[in-house]
């Protein structure tokens, strides 16, 4: 879903994860002329839900400021949940707001990957930069195929691999995933690193309206039925489709895969005013998946720019 399509943060949630935000360590631009500190807890509707461990170092380099200073700043989110340790890399406001929302965005993707189990397989399609990518594989041990064709959020996904030393559990596809394999163009909805509303093959809005990108880039495209097929990924056991208009066409490619009972669950957004999008349930209903409606309550915005735009959970 969308940069703005957070959902607000009321009340506490069970676990409370402890969060240090951290540019370089801990003093070594503190004092710097070109650098200033902000709290983490700048973002509203932070304090009920996340502790904040540390300071956030936001750096804007000047003269004073050496060079290798400057290439090191790597500002960072650490969560400590549940004994478990994860790191986000945070270059921009963006990808920092994914990291203080991570409880309250999507509450429902986080359940459903509390039930997986450490020997099962998860397909994330659109993973952007990687937030559920990397929570599955660290707090459920899931191994993890995940494609994300837009440049920027593909290296932050790479990166969040590597600062989490997942290289052999998580592998990252810079790719997109559709109803064809194509060598064609990514049209993107926003040009910031962590951004959204990306779409292959054609240039279209969450209601698959006509837009004005303000960018595309090559990108080439396959079906997942293809990669398992050929043996290039596993069938996974739980597939999650987030694409931000075009889920129907993932659909279409991956059909065939579906009907392998390896597959568990899936987690689609959907948009509930597109045709397109209704029929899936239907197609999910045929091939044995039941939605959990219960599920819709929460997920499903009532008002907004994003009204019945939300996830469906299928479980077989």
């Amino acid at each position: 879903m969308g940069v703005g399509a957070d959902a607000p943060v009321s009340g506490n949630r069970g676990n409370r994860p402890v969060v240090a935000v951290a540019g370089r360590p801990a003093g070594s631009l503190s004092d710097s002329p070109g650098s200033h500190v902000l709290r983490a807890a700048m973002a509203a509707d932070m304090g009920s839900v996340l502790k904040v461990g540390q300071l956030v170092q936001i750096f804007q380099p000047s003269p004073e400021i050496s060079i290798e200073d400057y290439m090191n700043f790597h500002p960072n989110v650490t969560f400590d949940w549940e004994e478990k340790k994860l790191i986000y890399f945070t270059p921009n406001a963006v990808t920092l707001w994914r990291c203080t929302t991570i409880l309250t965005k999507e509450p429902e993707t986080l359940e459903w990957i509390a039930g997986f189990s450490p020997d099962q397989i998860l397909v994330d399609i659109g993973a952007n930069v990687g937030m559920y990518t990397i929570w599955a594989a660290i707090t459920a041990g899931v191994r993890v195929y995940s494609f994300e064709p837009e440049s920027q959020n593909y290296a932050i996904l790479t990166e969040n691999i590597r600062l989490n030393n997942l290289q052999n559990s998580v592998t990252a596809f810079c790719t997109a995933i559709s109803d064809r394999t194509e060598l064609g163009e990514l049209f993107l909805g926003h040009i910031d690193a962590g951004g959204s509303g990306h779409t292959f093959g054609q240039s279209t809005g969450h209601m698959l309206q006509p837009i004005i990108s303000p960018f595309r880039q090559g990108c080439i495209s396959f079906t997942l039925d293809e990669l398992v097929a050929n043996g290039s990924i596993q069938c996974p056991d739980n597939i999650k489709i987030d694409v931000d208009g075009i889920e129907h066409k993932v659909m279409q490619g991956l059909m065939k895969t579906l009907e392998n009972d390896t597959v568990k669950s899936v987690l689609i957004e959907l948009n509930t005013h597109l045709e397109e999008h209704r029929s899936l349930i239907g197609e999910l209903t045929d091939l044995g998946f039941e939605l959990r409606e219960e599920v819709l309550e929460t997920s499903l915005p009532k008002e907004g720019v994003w009204e019945g735009i939300g996830n469906h959970i299928f479980y077989r």
